[in-house]
């Protein structure tokens, strides 16, 4: 139980992350300005701490002492280029299919075996937040995580502006006892830290399709019509809701062999903890699939209301056009030039003729009126 406790205070983020540091430990996961490599850091841990330098490491140097002392690197690159990662690929026998797509991204979430590393990719999902959502809104932005993970090292490739782990780091080194179990409890602590992400985009696109729905179900609707709601905002929310969908689903599954599978590369004492984040991607996903089916309904409510407004706009024109068409007929059978019409010498024949057509008017508007088409 005190592992479980230590492991979800490492991956949960915290309003309070201490970040004391050991005489002589580097904290410092910003890359190099001299340098233009897209290493952001590069850290060997032995015993479940990191190793002081007295300056950058280069990957190389750290999978020296690694070899020469124990211990795993932990090397973190931003959007590297194919010739900055190929040394990286070189060094630590990187398979050449997974080299690729960690290079060129847009990847699906995935899970691959080869020889003795493990390369995963995690979609990243970042809640965008705006005032009001238009039909041009970006509601989820994405990014890529993907990770090599081998019996000595392990190596994170990110794409994307959002989804740093600079701060995943500092609390993973933060707890020894659970740094020591190696590269899988770095695995395990960035894939609950995806999944966390998740659950707090779900509760704010949640938010997002309350408001459009309150929107379309309006009780304050004019003549019981929702006017108010663009329909491209219905489907942009659609849209951003697939997105959201592709990076979730596609995961469930790597997610429930790291927790079932015997791996050599997974620590048997991290490897159950992999169902907790298997759990909590299953309810995700779940919301996420009912997000889409409400947002289904709810744009086809809000198009029958447009087709019911539209029609209600038809009666009310036909409607209008009957009751003008009683004086139209008037005035046209007495602007014709006939000789013999026997009330146009009537005394009384113009105050008689409007009388009764105003009547008749006046009726057919009451009896319309009252069968709801005004």
């Amino acid at each position: 139980m005190s592992m479980i406790r230590d492991l979800r205070a490492v991956v949960r983020p915290s309003s309070r992350v201490s970040l004391r540091k050991d005489p002589g430990t580097s904290y410092d996961t910003t890359r190099d300005p001299a340098s233009p490599s897209a290493v952001v850091d590069c850290a060997v841990y032995r015993d479940g701490a990191r190793v002081p330098s007295a300056g950058p490491l280069s990957p190389q140097e750290a999978m020296r002492q690694v070899r020469r002392d124990g211990g795993f690197v932990w090397i973190g690159l931003h959007e590297p280029t194919e010739a900055e990662f190929a040394g990286i690929a070189s060094e630590f026998g990187l398979h050449p299919l997974a080299v690729e797509d960690a290079v060129q991204a847009h990847q699906r979430p995935k899970l691959e075996r080869y020889d003795d590393s493990l390369f995963t990719v995690f979609k990243t999902i970042h809640y965008v937040e705006h005032d009001r959502l238009t039909a041009n809104s970006e509601v989820v932005e994405t990014g890529e995580v993907m990770c090599f993970t081998g019996r000595d090292f392990f190596i994170t490739v990110r794409h994307g502006g959002q989804g740093s782990l600079r701060a995943l780091r500092h609390r993973l080194q933060d707890d020894p006892e659970l740094l020591a179990k190696g590269p899988s409890a770095v695995l395990h602590a960035i894939a609950d830290h995806v999944v966390d992400g998740y659950i707090a985009v779900a509760h704010a696109v949640q938010d997002d399709i309350d408001d459009v729905e309150t929107e379309v179900f309006s009780p304050g609707r004019k003549g019981g019509v929702s006017r108010g709601v663009d329909s491209a905002r219905i489907y942009q929310l659609k849209r951003e809701v697939l997105e959201f969908k592709r990076a979730v689903a596609p995961l469930l599954r790597p997610m429930q062999l790291l927790s079932e599978r015997p791996m050599r590369l997974i620590d048997p004492d991290i490897q159950k903890y992999f169902r907790d984040v298997a759990d909590h991607l299953a309810r995700v996903q779940e919301q996420v699939m009912g997000f889409d089916e409400l947002l289904n309904s709810i744009l086809q409510a809000n198009l029958a209301q447009a087709s019911v407004a539209q029609n209600e706009d038809m009666r009310k024109i036909t409607a209008w056009a009957a009751i003008i068409a009683v004086p139209t007929m008037v005035c046209g059978v007495y602007g014709m030039n006939f000789e013999h019409m026997p009330e146009l010498h009537w005394r009384y024949g113009y105050p008689v003729i409007m009388g009764v057509t105003a009547a008749i008017c006046l009726g057919i508007h009451r009896t319309l009126k009252r069968n709801g088409w005004l």
